[in-house]
Protein backbone atom coordinates (compact mmCIF):
# COMPACT_ATOMS: atom_id res chain seq x y z
CA UNK A 1 0.00 0.00 0.00
CA UNK A 2 2.65 2.41 1.06
CA UNK A 3 4.70 1.83 -2.50
CA UNK A 4 1.70 2.58 -4.39
CA UNK A 5 0.81 5.55 -2.06
CA UNK A 6 4.40 6.76 -3.24
CA UNK A 7 4.10 6.34 -6.68
CA UNK A 8 0.79 8.22 -6.75
CA UNK A 9 2.36 11.26 -5.17
CA UNK A 10 5.10 11.44 -7.55
CA UNK A 11 2.81 10.82 -10.53
CA UNK A 12 0.90 13.49 -9.31
CA UNK A 13 4.06 16.27 -8.63
CA UNK A 14 5.32 15.27 -12.00
CA UNK A 15 1.87 16.46 -13.35
CA UNK A 16 1.61 19.78 -11.58
CA UNK A 17 5.25 20.63 -12.79
CA UNK A 18 4.27 19.80 -16.49
CA UNK A 19 0.98 22.11 -15.97
CA UNK A 20 3.33 25.41 -15.01
CA UNK A 21 5.90 24.72 -17.56
CA UNK A 22 2.87 24.86 -19.94
CA UNK A 23 1.17 27.87 -18.25
CA UNK A 24 4.78 29.64 -18.22
CA UNK A 25 4.87 29.34 -21.74
CA UNK A 26 1.51 30.26 -22.65
CA UNK A 27 1.66 33.12 -20.37
CA UNK A 28 4.80 34.43 -22.44
CA UNK A 29 3.34 33.68 -25.59
CA UNK A 30 0.52 35.68 -24.35
CA UNK A 31 2.62 38.82 -23.37
CA UNK A 32 4.64 38.47 -26.63
CA UNK A 33 1.34 38.57 -28.78
CA UNK A 34 0.27 41.61 -26.45
CA UNK A 35 2.86 43.13 -27.10
CA UNK A 36 2.81 42.91 -31.04
CA UNK A 37 -0.41 44.45 -30.50
CA UNK A 38 0.65 47.49 -28.93
CA UNK A 39 3.24 48.21 -31.57
CA UNK A 40 0.88 48.80 -34.83
CA UNK A 41 -0.45 51.01 -32.18
CA UNK A 42 2.37 53.49 -33.00
CA UNK A 43 1.81 55.34 -36.39
CA UNK A 44 5.47 55.54 -37.29
CA UNK A 45 6.36 51.84 -36.16
CA UNK A 46 4.16 50.49 -38.42
CA UNK A 47 5.01 52.51 -41.43
CA UNK A 48 8.29 51.37 -41.19
CA UNK A 49 7.12 48.01 -41.20
CA UNK A 50 5.20 48.03 -44.58
CA UNK A 51 7.90 50.22 -46.33
CA UNK A 52 10.38 47.76 -45.07
CA UNK A 53 8.33 44.99 -46.32
CA UNK A 54 8.05 46.54 -49.04
CA UNK A 55 11.38 47.83 -49.90
CA UNK A 56 12.65 44.20 -48.87
CA UNK A 57 10.00 42.05 -51.84
CA UNK A 58 7.30 41.21 -48.95
CA UNK A 59 6.45 38.06 -50.39
CA UNK A 60 8.83 36.11 -48.94
CA UNK A 61 7.51 32.69 -49.13
CA UNK A 62 7.54 33.24 -52.99
CA UNK A 63 11.35 32.03 -53.19
CA UNK A 64 10.62 28.86 -52.06
CA UNK A 65 6.45 27.60 -53.06
CA UNK A 66 5.61 24.68 -51.53
CA UNK A 67 3.78 22.08 -53.27
CA UNK A 68 0.66 20.37 -51.17
CA UNK A 69 1.31 17.36 -49.78
CA UNK A 70 -2.32 16.00 -49.02
CA UNK A 71 -3.14 16.36 -53.02
CA UNK A 72 -2.47 13.44 -55.39
CA UNK A 73 0.08 13.53 -58.26
CA UNK A 74 -2.13 13.89 -61.49
CA UNK A 75 -0.24 12.68 -64.83
CA UNK A 76 -0.25 16.01 -67.66
CA UNK A 77 0.70 14.94 -70.77
CA UNK A 78 0.51 16.82 -74.02
CA UNK A 79 0.31 14.60 -77.03
CA UNK A 80 0.77 15.25 -80.69
CA UNK A 81 0.18 13.41 -83.95
CA UNK A 82 1.35 13.89 -87.69
CA UNK A 83 -0.84 11.66 -89.94
CA UNK A 84 -0.06 11.34 -93.81
CA UNK A 85 -2.62 9.44 -95.69
CA UNK A 86 -3.41 8.96 -99.91
CA UNK A 87 -6.96 8.58 -100.36
CA UNK A 88 -8.94 8.37 -103.23
CA UNK A 89 -11.12 11.42 -103.16
CA UNK A 90 -9.94 13.96 -100.73
CA UNK A 91 -12.76 16.08 -100.25
CA UNK A 92 -15.05 12.98 -99.18
CA UNK A 93 -12.07 12.26 -96.92
CA UNK A 94 -12.08 15.57 -95.22
CA UNK A 95 -15.56 15.10 -94.38
CA UNK A 96 -14.88 11.52 -92.81
CA UNK A 97 -12.55 13.41 -90.70
CA UNK A 98 -14.43 15.88 -89.60
CA UNK A 99 -17.54 13.53 -88.57
CA UNK A 100 -14.84 11.35 -86.37
CA UNK A 101 -13.63 14.40 -84.41
CA UNK A 102 -17.03 15.84 -83.53
CA UNK A 103 -18.42 12.90 -82.67
CA UNK A 104 -15.47 12.17 -80.14
CA UNK A 105 -16.28 15.85 -78.95
CA UNK A 106 -13.36 17.22 -81.02
CA UNK A 107 -13.14 20.39 -83.14
CA UNK A 108 -11.07 21.74 -86.14
CA UNK A 109 -8.32 24.05 -85.62
CA UNK A 110 -7.10 24.55 -88.86
CA UNK A 111 -7.57 23.44 -92.76
CA UNK A 112 -6.46 24.22 -95.62
CA UNK A 113 -6.86 22.76 -99.61
CA UNK A 114 -4.59 23.24 -102.88
CA UNK A 115 -5.21 21.82 -106.13
CA UNK A 116 -2.31 20.80 -107.58
CA UNK A 117 -1.71 21.23 -111.70
CA UNK A 118 -5.37 20.39 -111.95
CA UNK A 119 -4.60 16.84 -111.67
CA UNK A 120 -5.01 16.15 -107.77
CA UNK A 121 -6.19 17.96 -104.60
CA UNK A 122 -4.07 18.19 -101.31
CA UNK A 123 -5.83 18.88 -97.47
CA UNK A 124 -4.11 19.50 -94.40
CA UNK A 125 -6.57 19.81 -91.05
CA UNK A 126 -5.61 20.56 -87.87
CA UNK A 127 -7.58 18.55 -85.24
CA UNK A 128 -8.06 19.31 -81.44
CA UNK A 129 -9.66 15.81 -79.73
CA UNK A 130 -10.07 14.97 -75.95
CA UNK A 131 -7.27 13.25 -74.36
CA UNK A 132 -9.19 9.67 -73.64
CA UNK A 133 -10.33 9.35 -77.82
CA UNK A 134 -7.07 10.06 -78.84
CA UNK A 135 -6.04 6.84 -79.54
CA UNK A 136 -9.45 5.45 -81.42
CA UNK A 137 -9.37 9.01 -83.36
CA UNK A 138 -5.97 8.82 -84.80
CA UNK A 139 -6.70 5.11 -85.99
CA UNK A 140 -9.65 6.01 -87.60
CA UNK A 141 -8.13 9.13 -89.08
CA UNK A 142 -5.55 6.51 -90.45
CA UNK A 143 -7.68 4.08 -91.79
CA UNK A 144 -9.61 6.43 -94.37
CA UNK A 145 -7.06 5.76 -97.03
CA UNK A 146 -3.28 4.50 -97.56
CA UNK A 147 -1.15 5.38 -94.68
CA UNK A 148 1.76 7.41 -96.02
CA UNK A 149 3.72 8.37 -92.37
CA UNK A 150 2.44 8.75 -88.66
CA UNK A 151 4.35 10.05 -86.64
CA UNK A 152 3.17 10.51 -82.45
CA UNK A 153 4.60 12.57 -79.60
CA UNK A 154 3.84 12.46 -75.64
CA UNK A 155 5.34 14.84 -73.74
CA UNK A 156 4.52 14.92 -69.49
CA UNK A 157 3.99 18.51 -67.84
CA UNK A 158 3.14 17.48 -64.48
CA UNK A 159 6.15 19.20 -63.05
CA UNK A 160 5.49 22.39 -64.83
CA UNK A 161 1.60 22.43 -64.09
CA UNK A 162 2.08 21.92 -60.74
CA UNK A 163 5.26 24.38 -60.50
CA UNK A 164 2.90 26.86 -62.20
CA UNK A 165 -0.14 26.37 -59.51
CA UNK A 166 1.87 26.53 -56.44
CA UNK A 167 3.45 30.30 -58.13
CA UNK A 168 -0.02 31.37 -58.50
CA UNK A 169 -1.30 30.58 -54.96
CA UNK A 170 1.96 32.23 -53.66
CA UNK A 171 1.21 35.10 -55.96
CA UNK A 172 -2.35 35.74 -54.92
CA UNK A 173 -0.94 35.77 -51.55
CA UNK A 174 1.44 38.49 -52.07
CA UNK A 175 -0.74 40.70 -53.82
CA UNK A 176 -2.99 40.37 -51.09
CA UNK A 177 -0.29 40.99 -48.71
CA UNK A 178 0.43 44.17 -50.57
CA UNK A 179 -3.89 45.37 -50.16
CA UNK A 180 -3.45 44.77 -46.83
CA UNK A 181 -0.26 47.14 -46.86
CA UNK A 182 -2.40 49.61 -49.15
CA UNK A 183 -5.41 49.95 -46.17
CA UNK A 184 -3.14 50.95 -43.31
CA UNK A 185 -1.14 52.98 -45.67
CA UNK A 186 -1.67 56.90 -44.62
CA UNK A 187 1.31 58.46 -46.27
CA UNK A 188 0.85 59.67 -50.34
CA UNK A 189 4.60 58.48 -51.08
CA UNK A 190 3.81 55.15 -49.52
CA UNK A 191 0.65 54.95 -51.32
CA UNK A 192 2.60 55.47 -54.70
CA UNK A 193 5.11 53.18 -53.99
CA UNK A 194 2.15 50.46 -53.03
CA UNK A 195 0.84 51.23 -55.88
CA UNK A 196 3.14 50.38 -58.39
CA UNK A 197 4.46 46.96 -56.34
CA UNK A 198 1.03 46.11 -56.62
CA UNK A 199 0.53 46.24 -60.09
CA UNK A 200 3.67 44.50 -61.45
CA UNK A 201 2.58 41.56 -58.83
CA UNK A 202 -0.62 41.65 -60.34
CA UNK A 203 1.01 41.50 -64.28
CA UNK A 204 3.36 38.39 -62.79
CA UNK A 205 -0.21 37.00 -61.37
CA UNK A 206 -2.02 36.72 -64.69
CA UNK A 207 1.04 35.69 -66.75
CA UNK A 208 1.19 32.96 -64.36
CA UNK A 209 -2.89 32.51 -65.10
CA UNK A 210 -2.27 32.54 -69.20
CA UNK A 211 0.42 29.70 -68.68
CA UNK A 212 -1.84 27.78 -66.50
CA UNK A 213 -4.66 28.23 -69.59
CA UNK A 214 -1.95 27.11 -71.95
CA UNK A 215 -1.24 24.27 -70.02
CA UNK A 216 -4.86 23.09 -69.43
CA UNK A 217 -5.72 23.15 -73.02
CA UNK A 218 -2.88 21.31 -74.41
CA UNK A 219 -2.83 18.71 -71.63
CA UNK A 220 -6.68 17.86 -71.98
CA UNK A 221 -7.15 17.87 -75.86
CA UNK A 222 -4.73 16.63 -78.09
CA UNK A 223 -3.38 18.29 -81.34
CA UNK A 224 -3.72 15.39 -84.26
CA UNK A 225 -1.90 17.54 -88.13
CA UNK A 226 -3.80 15.10 -90.83
CA UNK A 227 -2.54 15.24 -94.40
CA UNK A 228 -4.77 14.07 -97.32
CA UNK A 229 -3.62 13.48 -100.83
CA UNK A 230 -4.61 12.45 -103.57
CA UNK A 231 -2.82 10.03 -106.54
CA UNK A 232 -1.80 12.15 -109.01
CA UNK A 233 -3.84 10.97 -112.00
CA UNK A 234 -2.21 11.48 -115.85
CA UNK A 235 -3.03 13.96 -118.01
CA UNK A 236 -5.91 12.77 -120.56
CA UNK A 237 -4.44 12.71 -124.15
CA UNK A 238 -6.26 13.34 -127.23
CA UNK A 239 -4.90 10.17 -129.39
CA UNK A 240 -3.64 12.14 -131.86
CA UNK A 241 -1.01 14.68 -131.86
CA UNK A 242 -0.86 16.15 -135.35
CA UNK A 243 -2.17 19.33 -135.17
CA UNK A 244 -4.97 20.70 -137.49
CA UNK A 245 -5.14 23.17 -139.54
CA UNK A 246 -6.36 25.67 -137.51
CA UNK A 247 -3.72 25.33 -134.98
CA UNK A 248 -1.48 25.05 -138.07
CA UNK A 249 -2.65 28.26 -139.46
CA UNK A 250 -2.43 30.31 -136.02
CA UNK A 251 1.13 28.70 -135.67
CA UNK A 252 2.39 30.26 -139.02
CA UNK A 253 0.36 33.83 -137.99
CA UNK A 254 2.47 33.81 -134.57
CA UNK A 255 5.72 32.80 -136.61
CA UNK A 256 4.98 35.70 -138.99
CA UNK A 257 3.82 38.05 -136.23
CA UNK A 258 7.15 37.68 -134.63
CA UNK A 259 9.50 37.59 -137.36
CA UNK A 260 8.32 41.08 -138.18
CA UNK A 261 8.79 41.90 -134.90
CA UNK A 262 12.25 40.79 -134.61
CA UNK A 263 12.87 42.90 -137.65
CA UNK A 264 11.19 45.89 -136.70
CA UNK A 265 14.00 45.71 -133.40
CA UNK A 266 17.10 45.05 -135.76
CA UNK A 267 16.24 47.54 -137.57
CA UNK A 268 15.93 50.59 -134.71
CA UNK A 269 18.64 48.96 -133.14
CA UNK A 270 20.44 49.49 -136.33
CA UNK A 271 18.73 52.86 -137.39
CA UNK A 272 21.46 55.27 -135.34
CA UNK A 273 23.89 53.94 -137.46
CA UNK A 274 22.25 54.30 -140.59
CA UNK A 275 21.77 57.40 -139.92
CA UNK A 276 25.06 58.35 -139.16
CA UNK A 277 26.53 57.19 -142.32
CA UNK A 278 23.73 58.77 -144.49
CA UNK A 279 24.83 61.99 -142.79
CA UNK A 280 28.32 61.22 -143.76
CA UNK A 281 28.10 60.26 -147.27
CA UNK A 282 25.32 63.62 -147.57
CA UNK A 283 28.83 65.42 -146.56
CA UNK A 284 31.43 64.05 -148.78
CA UNK A 285 28.99 64.18 -151.77
CA UNK A 286 27.60 67.71 -151.36
CA UNK A 287 30.91 69.94 -150.25
CA UNK A 288 33.93 68.16 -150.01
CA UNK A 289 33.72 66.04 -153.55
CA UNK A 290 32.81 69.36 -155.50
CA UNK A 291 36.25 70.69 -154.28
CA UNK A 292 38.66 68.02 -155.34
CA UNK A 293 41.04 68.56 -158.62
CA UNK A 294 39.26 66.25 -161.54
CA UNK A 295 41.69 63.87 -162.72
CA UNK A 296 41.98 61.98 -166.35
CA UNK A 297 41.24 58.69 -166.93
CA UNK A 298 43.85 56.47 -164.93
CA UNK A 299 44.77 58.91 -162.52
CA UNK A 300 46.67 61.71 -164.47
CA UNK A 301 46.02 65.27 -164.72
CA UNK A 302 44.25 66.23 -167.84
CA UNK A 303 46.42 67.78 -171.09
CA UNK A 304 46.23 71.33 -171.61
CA UNK A 305 46.08 73.28 -174.85
CA UNK A 306 48.77 72.56 -177.23
CA UNK A 307 51.88 75.03 -177.72
CA UNK A 308 51.63 76.74 -181.08
CA UNK A 309 54.88 76.48 -182.98
CA UNK A 310 57.46 79.12 -183.03
CA UNK A 311 57.52 80.51 -186.90
CA UNK A 312 59.53 83.43 -185.85
CA UNK A 313 62.74 81.72 -186.97
CA UNK A 314 61.74 81.47 -190.55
Amino acid sequence: MRGARGAAVALLAVSLALTGCAGGASDSGADSKGAAAERPADGGAADRGYESDTASGADKGAAAPQKPADVARQQHIIRTAELSVEVADATKALATARRVVEGAGGQVANESTDRVDDTHMTSRIVLRVPQERYASVLEELAGTGRLLSRKADAKDVTEQVVDVESRIATQRASVARVRALMDRAEKLSDVVTLEGELSRRQADLESLLAQQASLKDRTTLATITLELTEKEKAAPSDGEDRPGFLEALAGGWNALVTALTWVVVVLAAVAPWLATVLVLYLVWRLLVRPRLPRRADGGRPAAGPAEEPDTSRD
